[in-house]
């Protein structure tokens, strides 16, 4: 069997939020959480989110407030902990 993606999905880039955890180190995660990483610098973390994001830099958001990688298994908090960071005023 062969899964082939959905043409309406091919198309669209993931929004990543780029951004540093408490600790300091630089985070790329995607919106809703699906994905995301843990990096020393700045440029390895926009790196990793140009090559998920199909190299869409206009979908990469730097928050200037902590952003942490959330590996949790609830969908419903990784949504509204990136609803209240697209909220936040810089």
């Amino acid at each position: 069997m062969k899964l082939v993606k959905p043409a309406s999905c091919s198309n669209i880039a993931s929004t990543i939020l780029l951004g540093r955890n408490r600790r300091g180190n630089w985070v790329a995660r995607e919106q809703n959480g699906l994905f995301g990483g843990l990096f020393v610098n700045r440029a390895q973390a926009l790196r990793y989110g140009l090559f998920e994001n199909g190299r869409h830099p206009e979908t990469i958001i730097e928050v200037s407030h902590n952003i942490e990688l959330d590996i949790s298994d609830n969908p419903t908090d990784r949504q509204q902990d990136a609803r209240s960071l697209m909220r936040r005023p810089n």
